[in-house]
């Protein structure tokens, strides 16, 4: 809904489900009222998009909490009665993945553009149906893919992009930390999370990561080979009640990427942490390395590697750590998914490129759902190419 008057262009925005510690806190505070509180988006045709959210989901409560912390006045759970009103015609989806597949739908058939949390759904069927129904229903659509935005992988872009490696030959991911059972100490992540049944699981989760990750820097995956495990085999829940986890907490596994890349990831919420964050990927390359993790990114080249030679029986005489270099900030970066709401919000009112659509969303969906065969039936799993609709 424009607003004539102040070269404002008001984009209301339906969003379900951010209740939640990541959809309140990276979704509504830090992005769209960030947005807002900053004077909007600015556009090249002297417009500025205008974020104008209403708060939907099933608990009132929460709602009228969320309401009141946020400043955000407007909130319903009357989801359907939203879903027709005119002057919200995006829709976010941030509830859990179990209960996403029905909601985007309504949306879609609302005519909503459509914004949401990934995995998109449990199965690639579903996750492709979205993206299918969206196509044909002629309403844009986007999935988060917040990493891509991170300060450490921007910085990893722009060595790639600067052709510092030469050829890269493989990379190493590790990702997690130890989430606490919820007995003695309180745990750090929702219940569902640990029950299959509920779209819980680390596979689901992280591959979907990934997925985005290797496929924009570095080359589309062309199959898995992983194991899981649930390590931790009973936690305690939000009302202290004890449970058992049906959902695996660590997994382990191969990509092979176009190209010949070899990528390994190791994906834990069973692990205690000793790098220098929460996710560290690393990358070789014939002239050089690099080590990047959320938000710094390290290089050595290959002018400067260092020359170890196997000997247990003597002190390691070279520091390792001290051959690399840290790359310096060169820019200035914003909140991750500030930033691809930014670019999303931009897609909807000026329709500028934003190419993580839903069938993005399906390719982060396929490849945990190849994750879990590969782990179930012990094998290599291929990817079939899920295309797109022209």
């Amino acid at each position: 809904m424009k607003n004539q008057n102040q070269n404002v262009h008001r984009v209301g925005i339906i969003m379900n489900g951010v209740t939640g510690r990541m959809g309140t806190n990276q979704h509504l505070l830090r992005s769209i009222l960030a947005i807002a509180k900053e004077g909007g988006i600015p556009l090249d045709n002297g417009e500025v998009i205008i974020p104008d959210p209403v708060l939907v989901g099933r608990n009132p409560a929460k709602l009228e909490k969320l309401s009141e912390v946020s400043g955000v006045e407007k909130w319903s759970t009357d989801v359907a009665a939203v879903l027709a009103d005119a002057a919200y015609p995006v829709y976010f989806d941030a509830q859990v993945t179990s209960r996403r597949v029905d909601a985007v739908q309504a949306a879609i058939a609302a005519g909503k553009h459509i914004y949401c949390e990934k995995p998109t759904a449990t199965s690639t069927a579903d996750a492709y149906a979205l993206y299918e129904a969206a196509v044909k229903a002629e309403v844009k659509n986007g999935v988060v893919q917040d990493k891509l935005w991170l300060p450490g992988l921007r910085k990893l872009k722009r060595l790639i992009d600067a052709d510092f490696f030469g050829k890269i030959i493989a990379i190493r991911g590790e990702f997690g930390y130890w989430v606490f059972q919820g007995d003695a100490i309180p745990t750090q992540r929702p219940s569902w999370n640990y029950r299959a049944e509920e779209g819980g699981g680390i596979i689901l989760d992280m591959f979907s990561h990934w997925r985005y990750v290797l496929d924009n820097l570095f080359g589309e995956v062309k199959g898995v080979s992983c194991f899981a495990a649930t390590h931790l085999e009973k936690r305690w829940d939000e009302e202290n009640c004890p449970y058992a986890c049906t959902a695996e907490d660590a997994a382990y596994a191969t990509f092979e990427l176009a190209g010949g890349i070899v990528a390994h990831f190791n994906s834990s919420w069973a692990v205690r942490v000793r790098r220098d964050e929460l996710l560290t990927i690393q990358v070789d390359g014939l002239n050089g390395s690099a080590v990047a993790g959320l938000r710094e990114c390290w290089i050595q080249p290959l002018s400067a590697t260092p020359r170890p030679v196997w000997n247990p029986d003597i002190e390691q005489p070279i520091r390792f750590f001290d051959g690399w270099l840290k790359v310096p900030d060169q820019e200035t970066y914003e909140n991750a998914f500030k930033a691809q709401w930014e670019l999303f919000l931009k897609h909807v009112v000026a329709d500028t490129p934003f190419p993580w659509t839903l069938l993005a969303g399906a390719k982060g969906v396929q490849l945990a759902e190849k994750g879990m065969a590969s782990w179930k039936n012990r094998r290599w799993m291929d990817l079939p190419v899920l295309p797109p609709i022209c």
